[in-house]
């Protein structure tokens, strides 16, 4: 049985993360990637920690799959071959800065006239368009930016960023959403498109009920912690020994918790009879539950919220997490195989698919310009003597 992108080609010319996120996942659906790097030195991110006897994990951790080209866009021939691939592939995703792809001749404008089926998708930090679109742009800057970091942490501390690259993920997830569905679209028109994501936009547009608090409330939403804006119980909870979390998502629920807690009292409570009650008096609720909660370990409450089946959870460390059993039986830690680095443990292929195997075979990143005999040759009828001329030439 063919996976959903059986057949479909993309050139890669991302670097660090968002692209890659984004071709790595186009890779786990079934499409060949050529990952376009600098020759010699490759995608930046191959210099990034941490690192394991030399390898950059985080290079590895993202690029799985990939068949690495080596190529020189600034050489006049570089860019010839590059627009021969163009021809023969479905899909071009970068991340440049706008502007650079219009320097080095290459963009979409200009691509689609050498092959009009092409689906172009960049994604940047600020888009193409609008007054901050050449701007540089990191993972931070669109978290600050976008707000988020706004509404993360505790009130009266610091703007808080979100302690992973969600700004650079939500993009990569997006341009890969916008690919797909191009993809989709093509199948019915023909024709090719240019898909434009910004890292500011795709942080807008999770931010779910933020943008309506604002208006609903007439202030801006502030820090609450890791407590829920609208919904009580609903957040972490110190026990005699650790942290966990439990949610009480309706009315029904809380009856049901104040049993199992032991504080009966609480379900007529005026205070705290429907959820909008809660969620106003939650500072006086806490207080209630803080000591409750101190009288037993956190796995105690972890038994007893199972059995009553209250919706909770262990605040997991990223050890923890790897070693999960719902975690493993999903496939969701993989093992990869490295030349350098040995056998090392990656997130698996969240996306479970009749057509696609779970977990995948085992995928190892590429060396820079491992493929560039296989792709020269295999797609542009290239010899071992022309091969030869260009590395000679610092073409590849």
């Amino acid at each position: 049985m063919q996976t959903p992108l059986a057949n479909i080609r993309v050139l890669d010319l991302t670097r660090v993360l968002a692209g890659p996120f984004c071709t790595m996942l186009l890779h786990d659906l079934g499409a060949e990637i050529i990952k376009v790097e600098i020759p010699e030195k490759g995608d930046d991110s191959r210099c990034f920690g941490p690192f394991l006897n030399k390898r950059s994990l985080y290079f590895l951790s993202v690029n799985r799959g990939k068949k690495s080209l080596s190529l020189n866009l600034k050489h006049p021939t570089g860019k010839k071959i590059l627009k021969e691939l163009v021809k023969k592939s479905d899909v071009l995703v970068e991340n440049y800065r706008p502007g650079t792809m219009e320097k080095l001749g290459m963009e979409y404008e200009t691509l689609k006239e050498i092959n009009p089926r092409l689906i172009y998708a960049a994604a940047s930090g600020f888009g193409h368009s609008g007054p901050y679109s050449r701007r540089p742009a990191y993972d931070i800057l669109a978290q600050a930016m976008g707000g988020i970091m706004s509404i993360t942490g505790w009130q009266d501390s610091p703007p808080t960023r979100v302690g992973m690259s969600l700004g650079d993920i939500t993009a990569s997830l997006f341009t890969t959403i916008g690919i797909t569905s191009a993809l989709y679209q093509r199948e019915k028109t023909g024709k090719g498109q240019k898909i434009d994501v910004a890292m500011l936009d795709c942080q807008v547009a999770i931010l779910e009920n933020a943008l309506a608090r604002c208006q609903a409330d007439g202030k801006c939403p502030e820090p609450l912690g890791n407590r829920h804006p609208t919904i009580a119980p609903f957040q972490a909870y110190k026990a005699s020994d650790d942290y966990l979390v439990v949610s009480v998502g309706n009315d029904t629920l809380w009856k049901t918790f104040c049993q199992t807690i032991g504080k009966p009292e609480l379900i007529d409570d005026p205070r705290f009879k429907s959820n909008n009650l809660r969620t106003e008096n939650i500072d006086t609720l806490n207080k209630i539950l803080d000591g409750v909660f101190s009288q037993k370990t956190a796995q105690e409450w972890l038994n007893m919220f199972e059995k009553a089946h209250i919706p909770h959870a262990p605040i997991n460390s990223i050890t923890d997490v790897m070693k999960d059993p719902q975690v493993n039986a999903r496939n969701m830690i993989v093992e990869a195989e490295d030349s350098e680095a040995g056998m090392v443990n990656i997130a698996g292929n969240p996306i479970k698919m009749e057509t696609l195997p779970d977990p995948l075979p085992q995928c190892k990143a590429p060396e820079i310009g491992e493929h560039n005999e296989e792709i020269l040759t295999n797609h542009l009828g290239m010899t071992q003597q022309e091969l030869k001329k260009l590395t000679e030439q610092g073409v590849i």
